[in-house]
């Protein structure tokens, strides 16, 4: 796979060392702060660290995100082709984010100008670690059996709706600024202890699809999701789990996942990257793995 580079974002919240492993580019998406200041959210956490992102989000502070533009994929992708390579974009959902539109143009622009080149702009449907769980496997797979551009594309598009994303939140409240549920129903939920588990569906919007009482609740409900939709036969199976500073839930729910399903491979753990986080919540954690389907 020599004659192209693989290209993500950093909604796709891989640890960094397994991006530099892959030999993966990243482009930061941006969140800015309260206090007006813009912070690129790198997977190093280089510009504000996990700690500190998950501090000013407890303590209420309004967070607003923004997507990679145009500009930045031109001024990311151009010295690639420049020297000759190919690029994949694994791009964040398109139901939730203009990133992936703004790669399409800025694809076209690059062909345009270096005929010959080719830039191909996979639209992942997914986010977090579910995104990072498809970049993991296509460079995984194009590595070991040397894809060409196209077979990696190809396997990609493939295996994206096969890649399940369950997830829970802490409280409500955070879903209710961004939209996703009414203030009613954020206000009876917490005072309820109702928990949320959602999903991404195949067109790459966040879902709710069941209610239970109580955290761990919450958490059990995802080990049993995963023990019914989990393919046990993929030559391609991985599992991740991503988190909002809560890391003793994690060990919780993987406790849940071995109990649930006798998955003895490894997991994959990470925070839940800033903008992620920033819709979602401090509390929240969410599971990835190669299933059926989606829906």
């Amino acid at each position: 796979m020599s004659d192209y580079v693989i290209m993500t974002d950093s909604s796709c919240d891989l640890p960094q060392q397994t991006a530099d492993e892959l030999g993966i580019r990243v482009l930061p998406l941006a969140i800015t702060t309260q206090d007006d200041r813009v912070y690129r959210n790198y997977l190093d956490g280089r510009e504000i660290s996990f700690e500190d992102f998950y501090s000013r989000l407890r303590a209420g502070e309004r967070i607003t995100t923004s997507a990679v533009n145009m500009g930045e994929f031109i001024e990311a992708m151009e010295p690639i082709v420049r020297d000759g390579k190919d690029i994949l974009m694994l791009a964040f959902s398109s139901g939730l984010s203009t990133t992936c539109n703004s790669a399409v143009l800025a694809a076209k622009e690059m062909e345009d100008k270096y005929p010959g080149r080719r830039v191909i702009v996979v639209d992942t449907l997914a986010a977090s670690l579910g995104q990072g769980l498809l970049v993991y496997l296509t460079a995984k797979k194009a590595s070991r059996e040397g894809l060409s551009l196209d077979e990696a594309a190809d396997f990609a598009e493939n295996i994206k709706l096969k890649c399940i994303h369950w997830f829970t939140v802490a409280d409500l409240d955070q879903l209710k600024r961004g939209g996703r549920i009414s203030p009613t129903t954020a206000v009876v939920g917490n005072l309820l202890g109702i928990k949320p588990v959602l999903f991404v569906d195949n067109a790459g919007h966040l879902i709710p699809k069941f209610k239970v009482k109580g955290r761990q609740a919450s958490l059990r409900k995802m080990a049993e999701l995963m023990k019914e939709h989990f393919d046990h036969g993929s030559p391609d199976q991985a599992v991740f789990i991503s988190h909002g500073d809560c890391i003793d839930d994690v060990r919780y729910l993987t406790e849940q996942i071995r109990s649930e399903t006798g998955f003895e491979g490894d997991i994959v753990v990470n925070y839940v990257g800033p903008v992620i986080a920033s819709h979602s919540g401090a509390g929240t954690v969410a599971l990835f793995f190669v299933g059926d389907a989606r829906e």
